[in-house]
């Protein structure tokens, strides 16, 4: 007894030490998972990386792939569905038969559509971000910019507007998958986004082309809820006509009841009402012998000869008495 106070703080203690040990391992399998989610985050980044440097090295298709890989991620970042509200390589044949294929073509509701062109060269600007000096780095730059007037020029005598089988806006737009890219040209050359609105063009980077592409879903959504609407009103009035249809119907029926209700009593009348009715007529050749195998109903019958006779004995004059008569002889004697 003198020893269990001493008992019980140990353990405690024990359990203490015991807790602790619980929650030191948990947080380090906690902290473990997160280092490993952590690398493989930075195993994609780094990825990420060299498939973009890959991509900025290499030739003009290998940049053009780059970019339709960015701007398919924008495209399902927006809220767009591949297949109902854009479409991808389309292949159109123009009026001198040559195939052409804009990389996306995205519907816009009234039946207008908006082509995408992601195959923007990006060598110049790899060049310009690795350049280790003033004179490459500048140089780069105007290769770049360069780079981005030309693609302007060929872009714009594509002239994708003019596809048959196109209900295009007045201009296209023209992706520049690099955000830092789109940035330096402009800011280096404003006058970019005049000359390509001259040939028709709009240039638009990953975050440009997503406000925009989010702002034709919300379009697509307006669309969409107004069609229901539509729908709704049409629905709604071909409800009413039915009902009125409906109702007149029914109106028509009614009377059609009412109609057969009075002849239906009319008929009823003359086969069990009144002198002569049917039944009375009927049961009368019973009574003169006329076999039968089976009695109408008894007291449908009985009804209709009690009417008969009503009628009957309404229709007789009422005829004085013998009594009457006798007491009336006798007293016209007495009075002689």
């Amino acid at each position: 007894s003198l020893l269990s106070p001493l008992r019980e703080q140990l353990d405690g203690f024990r359990r203490q030490v015991q807790d602790s040990f619980g929650k030191e391992a948990q947080e380090r399998h906690t902290l473990t998972h997160e280092i490993r989610n952590l690398q493989q985050l930075n195993a994609q980044m780094a990825q990420e990386a060299i498939n973009l440097t890959r991509a900025l090295k290499g030739d003009n298709k290998t940049q053009g792939n780059w970019g339709e890989v960015v701007l398919t991620r924008v495209l399902e970042a927006s809220g767009l569905r591949e297949g109902y509200e854009y479409e991808t390589q389309v292949s159109i044949e123009n009026d001198a038969r040559s195939r052409m294929q804009p990389d996306v073509i995205v519907r816009l509701p009234q039946g207008k559509d908006v082509v995408i062109d992601a195959k923007m060269t990006l060598v110049a600007y790899e060049r310009y971000f690795n350049a280790e000096d003033d004179y490459t780095r500048e140089s780069a730059l105007q290769e770049h910019i360069a780079s981005v007037r030309n693609h302007i020029r060929l872009l714009g005598r594509k002239d994708y507007q003019q596809l048959p089988g196109l209900r295009t806006l007045d201009y296209v737009l023209m992706f520049i998958p690099v955000e830092p890219a789109f940035l330096l040209a402009l800011d280096r050359q404003p006058e970019l986004i005049t000359e390509a609105l001259k040939n028709n063009i709009m240039l638009v980077s990953p975050t440009t082309l997503l406000v925009a592409l989010r702002t034709i879903a919300n379009l697509w959504r307006y669309e969409h809820q107004s069609r229901n609407a539509q729908q709704i009103a049409d629905r709604a009035s071909k409800l009413y006509d039915k009902m009125r249809l409906f109702i007149d119907d029914m109106s028509a029926i009614g009377q059609s009841l009412d109609k057969a209700q009075d002849n239906y009593r009319q008929a009823m009348k003359k086969l069990s009402s009144g002198r002569g009715n049917v039944l009375a007529q009927a049961e009368a050749f019973r009574g003169l012998g006329v076999e039968i195998k089976r009695e109408i109903n008894p007291d449908l019958a009985e009804q209709a000869v009690s009417q008969d006779e009503e009628y009957r004995l309404r229709s007789v004059p009422e005829q004085p008495n013998d009594e009457a008569y006798q007491r009336d002889d006798e007293y016209n004697q007495q009075s002689r």
